[in-house]
């Protein structure tokens, strides 16, 4: 009977999970995102974290209405956001969407303190600065027409201008919690429609409201007149218009009718949109969440009776209390009294670095400083210094003090001790001559020092060093935080993984976790991590191809500019393998080895397998390293990776036959979408 229990929810999680990620596939993308200025914020400082935090609270500070906004931290810290969803928007595809937008937000806009991003049917931006407040509309102005014109312009405009103005009047007098109007009207041709759409943010008066639109409403027409389509997308409003049928129906996030003792629903087609919402979609979103709190349930109840069963210990002292259930530390061998050897004074790293100078600092992260030192044995060392007011740096050295000092292995920095002193805490690593890898391949004149021979060799060290954490040391290690920036070279360019302080770690029969809290880096976490709070092996894997397809073309996984365009790594390698277009996306530096071409384009195919969408489609790290090293073996044809985004010259759902509106823009015609940001 538990067995069938078992199966049954496997089952009903398996459903949800291939529903999840249909209502994923399904989402449209985005038109354009922009990175509104050249203030920047340092990674895992305090802003960052009240920006996750910001974004995060997006999706559970909601009018219900669609719209949403949160504002985390203080001083020059602080971080506002808001986001809207189109009107006519279900709940759940609102979700999605903003899921997404957050998610790419981060992936596109690195470290910048201001972006707003527009799919179709949401937006999402953030601020250090005020933005409800912000009056400044061509700040956030964006403009997209359909590439068709009306043959008759005046008979149009008379039309259409004053059906805008109606809608924009039903907008701005919407309520505290809603400010949309959706309608169609008879247009200039036989038979013709015109389908129009007017929303402001609702925390706007209805005289903000107004103004916003009519600002837009005179933007469309100073820009596009006479075409059969036009968006006009800003952050406070947006109108749009067309001549086909674009919106919803169901209207999910309109205001509920007023409530009526006496009367009844009136007839027609309200009533039944209101019997479809009451009887189908309100008890699906119910069962999906039932069958979700089921399936987090059992899984985090499976994961603690593990826990209990091998008499976990609680890695506390008197100076922490580590709660955070993202800790996963399930060897009761080691703690940080069997480790007393590798310990230092502070005092002596002190003076070995010079107390911290300046001059001896080779970088700083989230958690703290980096710094070189000379031991009086001549030795020299590397000494991160967690900074004194991170709790959360707190966490992660217990973690990583417990984890490195047991593994050795070539293709990992050498722990050499730490430094526990009041609130002092220090780890010590092997010195590594070169640096990060990240300084080489993303810069043009250091990547000419990386030859295809040493890139290779960067490659399978790397795969060798996840291989011993996933498979051949004595607990199953999963890094959660692979990147360039995270893998060290030493005097000869051989790599070694770095940075084991977001890892977990596993008995060998522990195949998978879950989490609420993320950590790690957009662009090399996975889908199934970052919606879901899952990890395992793949995700290391999924980071591997990445970090993999980095190397190869030397661009960072965000968007770059490549022959005019914007692409994302990703999509860029997909497309380039795909239509047999893979020495575009090579970095020049290699095209002049011409007989190690099929070396590099193999490596192509070994990271786009790694990167796959379906976690069960990617290979283990043991299979990666065998792909390496058996050259005739026969690999798997790879299918779309993860966070696939098309061209930018591809037409998106929603916007076919429209392109961005810009001063260089020339006024012709086109086919296809061509969607850049102004």
């Amino acid at each position: 009977m538990r067995m069938l229990i078992g199966n049954t929810l496997v089952f009903f999680c398996v459903i949800f999970m291939s529903l999840i990620n249909f209502l994923i596939e399904a989402q449209p993308q985005y038109p354009f995102h922009r990175c509104q200025n050249d203030s920047t914020y340092t990674p895992n400082s305090t802003y960052d974290r009240n920006l996750g935090d910001a974004l995060s609270r997006l999706l559970s500070i909601n009018t219900n209405y669609g719209y949403y906004n949160s504002s985390v931290g203080q001083g020059i810290d602080t971080v506002n956001a808001v986001a809207l969803c189109r009107g006519d928007t279900e709940w759940i595809t609102c979700q999605n969407c903003l899921r997404e937008c957050n998610f790419r937000l981060r992936q596109t806009c690195v470290n910048q303190t201001e972006a707003v991003i527009y799919y179709e049917l949401c937006l999402v931006k953030y601020s250090n600065a005020p933005i409800l407040g912000n009056n400044d509309m061509q700040r956030d102005f964006y403009a997209l027409q359909n590439a068709g014109s009306f043959t008759d312009k005046n008979k149009s405009n008379d039309l259409l201008q004053p059906f805008m103005s109606r809608l924009r009047g039903e907008a701005a007098a919407g309520g505290s919690l809603r400010k949309f109007a959706m309608d169609t009207t008879p247009g200039p041709e036989i038979n013709s429609t015109f389908y129009g759409l007017t929303q402001c943010i609702p925390s706007l008066s209805e005289a903000e409201c107004n103004d916003c639109l009519v600002y837009a409403i005179n933007r469309m027409s100073a820009c596009c007149d006479g075409r059969v389509g036009v968006v006009i997308l800003m952050a406070r409003c947006n109108v749009r218009y067309e001549i086909y049928n674009f919106f919803s129906t169901t209207r999910a996030l309109a205001p509920p009718p007023p409530s009526s003792t006496h009367g009844s629903s009136p007839p027609g087609k309200e009533t039944s949109t209101s019997r479809t919402v009451l009887f189908v979609i309100i008890p699906s979103v119910g069962a999906i969440i039932l069958i979700t709190c089921i399936c987090i349930f059992m899984v985090c109840r499976r994961k603690r009776m593990l826990l209990q069963k091998d008499n976990t210990t609680d890695l506390t002292d008197d100076t922490m209390d580590i709660t955070d259930n993202t800790m996963d530390i399930t060897d009761n061998t080691t703690d940080i009294s069997t480790v007393e050897s590798l310990r230092y004074k502070f005092g002596t790293i002190k003076a070995a670095t010079n107390d911290f100078s300046d001059s001896n600092k080779l970088g700083e992260g989230g958690f703290g400083s980096v710094y070189k030192g000379y031991l009086q044995n001549g030795q020299v060392i590397a000494v991160k210094r967690l900074s004194n007011d991170s709790r959360q740096g707190e966490i992660e050295f217990k973690n990583e003090v417990m984890l490195v000092a047991k593994l050795q292995h070539r293709n990992l920095v050498r722990f050499l001790g730490f430094s526990l002193e009041g609130t002092e805490r220090l780890l010590i690593y092997e010195f590594m001559s070169n640096g990060s890898l990240d300084h080489f391949i993303f810069d043009p004149t250091k990547s000419v020092l990386l030859d295809w021979n040493a890139r290779k060799r960067i490659i399978k060290g790397v795969a060798r060093g996840l291989l011993y954490l996933h498979e051949d040391s004595r607990l199953r290690i999963i890094h959660r935080d692979l990147k360039a920036s995270n893998v060290l070279l030493d005097e000869e360019m051989n790599p070694k993984i770095a940075d084991f302080g977001m890892a977990r770690l596993f008995k060998h029969q522990e195949t998978e976790g879950c989490t609420n809290r993320i950590v790690g880096t957009y662009g090399y976490m996975p889908p199934e991590y970052i919606l879901n709070g899952q990890f395992s092996v793949k995700s290391d894997v999924f980071s591997f191809g990445v970090l993999l397809l980095e190397i190869i073309t030397g661009q960072k996984n965000q968007y770059f500019k490549i022959k005019g365009r914007s692409e994302f790594l990703l999509s860029y390698a997909w497309n380039s393998w795909r239509y047999e277009t893979a020495t575009d996306m090579i970095d020049s530096v290699l095209m002049v080895e011409s007989g190690s071409l099929q070396e590099i384009m193999r490596t192509i195919h070994i990271g786009l397998l790694c990167t796959q969408n379906d976690i069960v489609e990617r290979p283990t790290m043991a299979s990666v390293v065998h792909m390496f090293n058996i050259p005739s073996l026969t690999l798997q044809i790879p299918s779309e990776p993860a966070f696939f985004i098309p061209s930018s010259s591809i037409e998106t759902n929603g916007f076919v036959n429209y392109y961005q509106i810009s001063s260089q823009s020339s006024g012709k015609d086109v086919t296809l979408s061509t969607l850049v940001a102004r």
